[in-house]
């Protein structure tokens, strides 16, 4: 039997320190021999980290994916947005 956890990390503001929180929880339930991955269904950010694929997913999601000791994934950051001055 497989037991699944999910957690959902919010804050009011994009300063508030919720991608550090969420890979220091990756890293600490990986730590503890847990199968563990972030997820962030859309960002919006200039800069952005290559995947396994050769996709760009946000710097946030690649650095939680390394804490979580597994490869960055396209999967982890479905809709990367990029702003532009138009």
């Amino acid at each position: 039997m497989m037991n699944a956890l999910s957690l959902m990390i919010q804050g009011t503001t994009s300063d508030a320190g919720k991608s550090v929180t969420v890979a220091a929880l990756c890293r600490i339930f990986a730590n503890h021999g847990k199968k563990v991955a972030p997820f962030n269904s859309q960002n919006m950010a200039l800069n952005s980290a290559v995947a396994d694929c050769g996709g760009e997913i946000g710097r946030a999601q690649a650095v939680q994916a390394q804490a979580a000791k597994i490869l960055p994934t396209v999967h982890m950051n479905p809709v990367l947005l990029k702003p532009n001055s138009e």
